[in-house]
């Protein structure tokens, strides 16, 4: 592949990205303002929709503290994992 055909690509993937950014801005333009109109209903029906906005609870290991306070335990249960990073600048 050339030069001109790699630049091409990164232009194409750079348009690809920003159109992405635009398109999820957008997104969740018309997800808060649904939002605003349910208020603190959790459920809307309109026509063939149903929206369901719910609290949803989560429980979560706070691993800084817990490297704090017992580092030897911590250690013990730490995996390390290895990826690639992608990205143009």
């Amino acid at each position: 592949m050339t030069t001109a055909e790699i630049i091409a690509k990164l232009t194409n993937l750079q348009e690809l990205k920003r159109m992405a950014e635009e398109l999820s801005a957008e997104i969740e333009a018309a997800q808060d303002e649904i939002k605003a109109i349910m208020g603190t209903a959790e459920e809307l029906s309109a026509g063939a929709f149903k929206v369901t906005w719910k609290p949803v609870t989560t429980s979560r290991i706070d691993t800084t503290a817990l490297k704090k306070e017992l580092p030897d335990i911590a250690a013990k249960y730490t995996t390390q994992s290895t990826a690639r990073r992608f990205t143009v600048k």
